[in-house]
């Protein structure tokens, strides 16, 4: 029970620096480079894990890091900021919150994880008060964002999982390492060959780039990628609703806004799916792998010999 809740704390890291990256990409970062913004966020932090762990890839790890690398770091990247410039952040968010299903489908395809209906009926309660926290009323749907949104929604979903299953006897930091190096070399290519010149930085837009480099990619990468490997997918992307209540709650925190009486009951509910699929996953603990141990049957005691 104590290696499951250290797990879950360690995996809920990166869901909430993420959160914290959309008011410091739009109070802080230039808005006019995309390209060149998620290449300084993906491949420093690449090359910094890189630093720390000193270990290249070897064999099939070069086309896994590529596919890996394109999957959750360079594409995903690209599409989440053309479905930032087109679509509500309410609209975004609500998609992105899907994942949890999208993960336990792809892990019950590819790692035979079979959703527990606790993990769906959690995954169901946190989707209604993403909703509940971001509708304030009708919006305006861009087909071209809600595509992006859902592209980038599913190929890290998937990404995610081809991680999981192909991690065992890899270090997380290599794993995380390898995929951001090959999604930032990939974005800095495309950064180049459409954004042309790199934009000039200031040291507050310096300062802004190194915490999200940091905390918010290689922090929060490795922590999450932690958390695959050793809950279920289920769990993890239940965790993953923090996001969004991260978003939320900082807007109160740092930009005066207040919650209304329908924000609260969605994140009320949010916490509550979170907390469903937690509560299920600590009776069916998970093997590093990620394959729920069977629950060990006593072996009954040999009969007494007759006299």
């Amino acid at each position: 029970m104590e290696a499951k809740l250290r797990w879950t704390l360690i995996t809920a890291l990166a869901p909430i620096t993420w959160g914290t990256t959309y008011y410091v990409t739009h109070q802080f970062l230039p808005a006019d480079h995309p390209l060149y913004g998620a290449a300084l966020r993906a491949l420093p932090a690449g090359l910094l894990l890189l630093l720390i762990n000193r270990r290249l890839p070897r064999g099939s790890w070069w086309w896994k890091s590529l596919v890996l690398g394109t999957l959750n770091m360079g594409a995903f990247f690209a599409l989440i900021y053309l479905a930032a410039q087109t679509l509500p952040t309410s609209i975004a968010s609500t998609i992105m919150a899907l994942s949890p299903v999208v993960l336990m489908l792809f892990a019950w395809s590819a790692l035979r994880e079979k959703p527990r209906p606790a993990h769906l009926a959690g995954a169901a309660i946190g989707i209604a008060g993403v909703s509940l926290m971001l509708f304030t009323g009708p919006v305006a749907v861009n087909a071209t964002g809600v595509l992006a949104s859902v592209s980038a929604m599913v190929m890290s979903s998937f990404g995610y999982i081809l991680a999981k299953k192909w991690s065992a006897g890899t270090d997380v930091f290599s794993l995380t390492s390898w995929q951001l190096i090959a999604g930032g070399l990939m974005l800095t290519i495309a950064a180049v060959a459409v954004e042309g010149t790199p934009p000039r930085v200031s040291g507050q837009e310096f300062a802004a780039f190194t915490y999200v480099t940091v905390v918010a990619t290689a922090l929060a990468f490795a922590a999450w990628f932690t958390g695959l490997r050793h809950l279920t997918a289920g769990t993890v992307g239940l965790i993953g609703l923090l996001n969004p209540v991260t978003g939320v709650l900082l807007g109160v925190v740092l930009a005066g806004e207040t919650l209304s009486p329908r924000q609260l009951l969605g994140l009320t509910l949010v916490f509550a799916g979170i907390l469903l699929g937690q509560a299920v996953s600590s009776r069916f603990p998970s093997t590093p792998s990620g394959t729920p141990k069977a629950p060990r049957v006593p072996t009954p005691a040999p009969a007494a010999p007759s006299k």
